[in-house]
C-alpha cells in the first residue's frame, strides 16, 4: 500500500499516509532505506539482519514505551 517509485527504488508505507508524517521502507540489494515524508532525503540504511532484529523488537512491543 502507498508505493511511490523513485529511481529504481519502490517506497512502501504500511498505511495510507494522511498526517504528512509517515514511516517508508525500500530495499535496496543487502539494505533496507528507511525515510520520512517529512524529510524524504534523510534516509537510514540498516543491514537487512539489523532490520529484521527491528521488526523482531517491535513486534515483542519493546519500542511501546516510547
Amino acid at each position: 500500500m502507498g508505493l511511490e517509485p523513485a529511481g529504481d527504488l519502490r517506497w512502501h508505507r504500511g498505511r495510507p499516509c494522511d498526517t504528512g508524517a509517515c514511516l517508508e521502507v525500500a530495499v535496496a540489494a543487502e539494505e533496507v532505506l528507511l525515510r520520512s515524508t517529512i524529510s524524504p532525503g534523510a534516509l537510514l540504511t540498516l543491514s537487512r539482519s539489523e532490520w529484521r532484529e527491528f521488526l523482531a523488537g517491535a513486534k515483542e512491543g519493546l519500542f511501546d514505551h516510547l
